[in-house]
C-alpha cells in the first residue's frame, strides 16, 4: 500500500508498486491534465511537483511517492502559478496545448526557486519540455512577464 498526498488530499494505491505515477494520477485518480507524451522522460509533458520539484511521473514508480507530497496541474496554486497563468493567456502561449500543463508545471517551479530568472535560467529550467508547436519563445516571454509581474 502507497500512500501519498495528491493535491492536499491523502490518497492510497494498492496496485502494483511499478506502476508509473502518472497512470496512477489519470487511471485511479482521473486526473487528466498530466499528460502523457513518451514515456521516457525527454518530453516533459507528465511533469508534477513531488515534494516541491519538478518529477516526470512517466518514469516514478508509485512506490517512490510514498509519504510524499504530488501537484499536478489541476492542485497548482500560489503567488507563481497564478503569475504564470495570466501571463500564459496574455500572450496566447498555446497553439495545440498538449504540453502546455508540463510547460506551467516547470515555469512554477522555476520562478519558485528563481524569481527574476534569466534567459538563461529558463532555458535551463525548460529544456527538458518539448513543445511541437515551437512556441518557446513565447514560454520564454511568458516567464518574463510572470516574473515582472510578481516584483510589483
Amino acid at each position: 500500500m502507497v500512500t501519498f498526498t495528491l493535491n492536499g488530499e491523502e490518497r492510497r494505491f494498492d496496485g502494483d508498486p511499478d506502476t508509473p505515477l502518472l497512470w496512477v494520477i489519470r487511471d485511479f485518480e482521473k486526473l487528466t491534465g498530466t499528460k502523457y507524451g513518451c514515456g521516457v522522460a525527454q518530453c516533459g509533458a507528465c511533469t508534477v511537483h513531488l515534494d516541491g520539484m519538478t518529477r516526470r511521473s512517466c518514469i516514478t514508480p508509485i512506490s517512490m511517492v510514498d509519504g510524499s507530497d504530488v501537484v499536478t496541474i489541476e492542485g497548482l496554486s500560489g503567488r507563481e502559478a497564478e503569475a504564470v497563468h495570466k501571463a500564459w493567456v496574455a500572450i496566447d502561449v498555446p497553439q495545440c496545448g498538449y504540453c502546455q500543463s508540463g510547460q506551467v508545471m516547470s515555469a512554477v517551479a522555476l520562478l519558485q526557486i528563481t524569481p527574476k530568472p534569466t534567459d538563461e535560467d529558463i532555458d535551463g529550467a525548460m529544456a527538458g519540455n518539448i513543445c511541437r508547436c515551437a512556441t518557446y519563445h513565447r514560454i520564454r516571454q511568458a516567464i518574463h512577464d510572470a516574473a515582472a509581474s510578481m516584483e510589483g
